[in-house]
């Protein structure tokens, strides 16, 4: 156990959901109790290495000039390059990017990767932009951050509300400013421009093999298991449709306009097309409409919330009748609940493992980006299964020899990779 004292949580001012930087510290500190870590090297890991915020005017179509706010945070360099997503989102705080950036350093150590954590994000929402103010937005951002930005010391990719083309963007905007074409200073481009084949699902094919190797280790079938899913976006969307084509029921589904439901289950695919079509699952024929945070506590087996931050917490924690979580989003399960399944024996698949996906083969398309010698997609899949699997039986492992959870557990083993690292490197100077 560990002789330092907790990392002290600072206050924050109320706000109408949780805050993940209070979540992500809290989840630190319950699993550095773990672990015989000296004062100084547990503060160290708990706080952001640099963070910028830049606040950035955009010309608008009809000529007027809004300014926008954007942050980018690093959390850890200890094992290699930062790495982490950049968000559009009207309620995207500092706070919520300095926990963003530190779950994905401890996401890249649990993976094995030689990346830090890193996460960026904009004030905005999109939606309400045309395509070329989103542009303007996008490039004049990426000029801001390019100072945080380059192939050998962070590199974006896309997060909620950012795409392929946002990726596209940035990357023409930095490799214009350097003369030549860059292709690996982010990932998740568009693959004629570098990107890498089996990044658009890579996320949701990790939410399913976490899934997957869950229900092994519970003696649960696939075939015939219900599952629902919450924020049918690219995670959710692929991890229900993957899921579906093992055998599971896809039963319920929700995004920002509500949620859909039937007991029968329902075609994934089909209720994708029909959200590309209409602009939300509501409506879906052959599906009872329910309130969006309904889908949450839908009498499932496996449940994968693929929303925002924490969608699972304290006041409808004890509601979830699922068996298996496994999480999509970043930090969608507060720790208060945490508490709750576990005393409810729900098996929770954490995000910074059952996410992982994503970032995996992002680091593959980084790999090919600097090598200019692309994979097939056959070899993505495989190698993303290989490390996924990995991965899960690793923090199994840690959770049976801790006696804890699979979040504190795969927390333990990212910690001491990255402290390991740390102390091997020395404090400089």
């Amino acid at each position: 156990m560990s002789t330092s004292t907790a990392v002290a949580i600072p206050p924050v001012a109320s706000a109408p959901r949780e805050d993940a930087w209070q979540m992500a510290l809290q989840q630190f500190n319950n699993a550095a109790d773990f672990l015989p870590l000296k004062r100084g090297i547990r503060e160290y890991l708990a706080f952001p290495k640099r963070e910028l915020t830049v606040n950035f005017p955009v010309k608008m179509d009809d000529g007027s000039v809004r300014i926008f706010t954007g942050y980018r945070v690093h959390h850890s360099t200890v094992l290699g390059p930062t790495k982490g997503g950049i968000r559009y989102h009207q309620d995207v705080t500092l706070n919520e990017v300095r926990a963003l950036a530190m779950w994905m350093s401890w996401k890249c150590a649990v993976a094995g990767l030689p990346y830090g954590g890193a996460k960026g994000g904009v004030v905005v929402n999109p939606k309400e932009l045309s395509v070329e103010e989103v542009e303007h937005l996008t490039r004049r951002y990426a000029t801001e951050i390019s100072i945080m930005m380059s192939p050998e010391g962070d590199i974006p990719a896309p997060d909620v509300n950012t795409t392929p083309q946002t990726m596209a963007w940035i990357m023409d905007t930095y490799s214009m400013h350097h003369g030549f074409s860059i292709p690996a200073v982010v990932t998740g481009k568009p693959i004629p421009i570098g990107g890498s084949q089996g990044r658009f699902e890579a996320t949701g094919r990790g939410v399913m093999i976490a899934a997957r190797e869950a229900a092994k280790g519970l003696g649960m079938p696939l075939a015939g298991a219900k599952v629902a899913v919450t924020g049918y976006g690219n995670v959710s969307s692929v991890g229900a449709y993957l899921l579906h084509d093992l055998g599971a029921t896809i039963v319920g589904a929700s995004d920002t306009r509500g949620g859909v439901y039937n007991p029968k289950g329902f075609d994934p695919r089909a209720l994708l097309k029909w959200k590309a079509e209409t602009g939300s699952v509501v409506g879906f024929p052959g599906t009872e409409r329910l309130p969006l945070e309904d889908v949450v506590t839908l009498p499932v087996d496996i449940l994968c919330p693929g929303a925002l931050e924490a969608e699972i917490n304290a006041k409808n924690a004890a509601q979830v009748k699922a068996k298996i979580i496994s999480e999509g989003a970043n930090g969608p399960t507060t720790p208060e609940a945490d508490e709750i399944l576990d005393k409810m024996g729900v098996l929770v698949i954490p995000d910074i493992l059952a996410n992982a996906g994503g970032v995996i083969v992002s680091y593959f398309e980084w790999v090919q980006g600097l090598q200019q010698f692309f994979w097939t997609e056959e070899e993505v899949n495989a190698s993303l299964e290989r490390i996924m699997v990995r991965s899960f039986g690793q923090v199994m492992k840690t959770k049976q020899q801790h006696s804890t959870n699979m979040r504190i557990a795969a927390l333990i083993r990212a910690i001491e990779r990255v402290s390991e690292a740390l102390l091997l490197r020395g404090i400089y100077p």
